[in-house]
């Protein structure tokens, strides 16, 4: 797995800046992309596969590119230029592999791709991965997966894994499914629907969590030359017998990763220019820009302008926070980034709809409730959302439940408040290994 660039200790103290930072960060690219592109790529031209530049080097990608090598397919690695070669090779069957036996760990988007990927193959696979994955619903997928003739099993009964798929390829039809615990059971779903031995209609019914993901989704599945079409919001039509289309793919930088930056802008009253994004983005985690905008922070975008701006990106600027209510199910990976801005707003901030969180690396909600208690903060805690209302801060040892974004966000807290101490700060290597040395940019 991904090593981090240098190893972090147990508990790692974050020391406070001495002035408002002024500061241009590259960030990796993006998770969700990177993994939605290997899948595509997986399914495309055997004799070519996809190039992938600008791919992201973390626990995530590279579970996602063992199990794929695990199931036949090609991956050559170049991380020293983040590319990416990945081709199906001269398998006649659209799964390489007839059996595998795949340990995803705790990546929850590995887990709902490759369930759908492998219904696709002849044979039986088996996916598991570590105790909170076993704690992670998967029955909304393999009820779809039921309605299209595959015979995808909790080996528990519980709907959870370990999931057993006894495929004998993917059938066309019509199936129902659920998008209010996770919108990865329908884009993994409608990935694998192009390679289907005739045309599928994919309906949502019950709402969608997070959107933007699925949209994202339909997207890249253009751009990699398949057919989808757009029935009605919660409705797709996708023909079967295509393949993706071989080509140079190049991975945007990961929008959430870039939050924290204008985060930390925000709660320093600093400058931070996130290079290579831009508003036309695939990613709708940029909708995190609205909620720091609303809140007071000054956001805009850099444009090459007759050679006086050398790249293109994003700037955050801080200011006079105040308090806000926000609806952010669309971008539910930014509510630990926007909780730790609200601890230093006037007046209090409300984030509701997001619900599904709780089904996350760990139950994002209450973790977040407890750790903002930690250092000061009023927490208030919904089924669906929490309410912070600012209090004098102190430091605090922090516990981040083996989740990335809780080691993330609490130490932009310590950006301001002395004795905020990460424990397990190594979690970061999931999306972001380089987190804390490119936090140690923000002060120079």
């Amino acid at each position: 797995m991904t090593d981090l660039p240098h190893p972090l200790p147990d508990r790692l103290e974050i020391q406070p800046l001495t002035k408002p930072p002024a500061a241009t960060i590259c960030v990796p690219g993006s998770k969700s992309i990177t993994n939605r592109a290997l899948i595509m790529g997986a399914l495309s031209d055997p004799v070519q596969g996809c190039e992938l530049v600008g791919a992201l080097q973390s626990e995530d990608t590279e579970i996602m590119i063992a199990a794929l090598r695990e199931l036949g397919f090609s991956v050559r690695t170049d991380w020293q230029n983040s590319q990416l070669h990945i081709k199906r090779g001269n398998s006649a069957q659209v799964i390489p592999a007839s059996q595998a036996d795949l340990f995803v760990g705790n990546s929850g988007t590995s887990m709902r791709f490759l369930t759908a990927l492998v219904s696709l193959g002849h044979g039986t696979y088996r996916l598991d991965g570590v105790s909170r994955m076993r704690e992670r619903p998967m029955g909304d997928l393999l009820t779809a997966l039921e309605q299209l003739g595959v015979k995808a099993e909790s080996e528990r009964g519980d709907g959870y894994p370990p999931i057993v798929v006894h495929a004998a390829g993917l059938k066309g039809g019509r199936v129902r499914i659920s998008g209010q615990v996770s919108s990865q059971f329908l884009s993994g779903l409608r990935m694998a629907a192009p390679l289907a031995s005739s045309d599928i209609t994919i309906e949502v019914e019950s709402g969608l969590v997070s959107r933007p993901y699925v949209d994202m989704t339909i997207r890249m599945m253009r751009d990699f030359g398949v057919r989808v079409e757009q029935e009605d919001t919660d409705s797709v039509f996708v023909p079967g017998n295509q393949w993706y289309r071989s080509r140079r793919f190049e991975i945007e930088p990961d929008a959430s990763a870039a939050s924290y930056w204008f985060a930390a802008a925000a709660i320093t009253g600093g400058e931070i220019v996130v290079t290579g994004l831009g508003l036309e983005s695939l990613q709708g985690d940029l909708g995190i820009i609205s909620a720091l905008e609303e809140m007071g922070c000054c956001i805009g975008c850099l444009v090459p302008i007759l050679g006086q701006v050398e790249t293109t990106g994003i700037c955050a600027t801080g200011r006079q926070l105040n308090g806000t209510e926000v609806d952010m199910n669309a971008i539910s990976d930014c509510v630990m980034t926007l909780a730790a801005v609200a601890c230093f707003a006037e007046g209090p901030t409300t984030i509701r709809n997001v619900a599904h969180i709780r089904y996350k690396e760990t139950d994002r909600l209450k973790a977040l409730a407890n750790e903002l208690r930690k250092v000061g903060a009023e927490v208030e805690e919904f089924a669906d959302g929490l309410k912070i209302t600012p209090r004098p801060l102190h430091g605090a040892e922090i516990e981040t439940y083996n989740d990335h974004r809780m080691a993330m966000s609490m130490a932009l807290i310590g950006l301001k408040v002395p004795g905020i101490v990460i424990r397990n700060p190594g979690c970061v290597a999931k999306t972001y290994p380089r987190f804390f040395e490119d936090l140690e940019l923000l002060r120079k």
